[in-house]
């Protein structure tokens, strides 16, 4: 069991419907939380009760440069690194222009991958007090099950996972463990906030607190992935 009262945990995209209930309800553990938007605008939806307000635009290599500096030259302790933050577009291959595709791919896989590995030394420092690190990401059932219509979007998170279940094979030799959650359509609001292209019927989706619950629960029990059948 992974105890998080008293653990810092960094929740990037704490703003959003994900990040915001991760936050809830990390916090009822007891975990100090570090919440990042990636927008001054977006900052005002961040959580109150956060230990410290960042921001970071995943779609920007500079602000990711300039968030991990900061983190790795303060005295902030990281335990663990929720990657709750994402975009989403829709259309067939021959209509989605290279531009959206490309922004996809950056915030979807490239900035997270490369936000975690830059705070990889506050991860190994969490190891060796034996403080349990972990990272979360969540590449959706969509990187199981890739759909037409969604070739960008499949592609992004398709492109997470893999990273995701090779780096967590060399985490784990430092003692942090990347626990990976793919669940189905989930009522977050982020399909009416796509940056190309309109959502077909999804039809009723699962409720952020239960999925988010799922996977504080796979964190809580040491899991190491959690599959779209994990949330049925």
């Amino acid at each position: 069991m992974t105890e998080l009262n008293g653990k810092s945990i960094l929740v990037i995209g704490a703003s959003g419907a994900f990040g915001n209930e991760f936050c809830k309800q990390l916090t009822a553990l007891g975990a100090q939380l570090i919440g990042t938007a990636s927008s001054a605008e977006s900052s005002s939806r961040l959580p109150a009760n956060l230990a410290q307000r960042l921001l970071l635009d995943l779609g920007n290599r500079d602000s990711i440069k300039v968030l991990t500096q900061y983190l790795l030259e303060s005295e902030t302790q990281i335990d663990g690194i929720v990657l709750a933050a994402g975009l989403v577009a829709f259309g067939p291959t021959q209509e989605t222009p290279h531009e959206v595709t490309a922004k996809l791919m950056q915030v979807n896989a490239l900035g997270q991958v490369e936000t975690v590995n830059q705070l990889l030394p506050k991860l190994k420092a969490s190891a060796e007090q034996n403080r349990s690190p972990f990272v979360v990401s969540i590449s959706g059932v969509i990187s199981e099950a890739p759909m037409p219509g969604l070739a960008a979007y499949s592609a992004s998170k398709t492109a997470l996972l893999g990273y995701a279940k090779a780096a967590a094979k060399e985490f784990k030799k430092f003692g942090v463990r990347w626990l990976d959650a793919r669940p189905g359509h989930t009522q977050s609001g982020l399909a009416d906030r796509a940056i190309f292209g309109t959502a077909p019927n999804f039809g009723a989706g699962a409720e952020v607190s239960f999925v988010v619950s799922r996977i504080v629960q796979g964190i809580t029990n040491d899991e190491v992935e959690l599959s779209s059948d994990s949330f049925k």
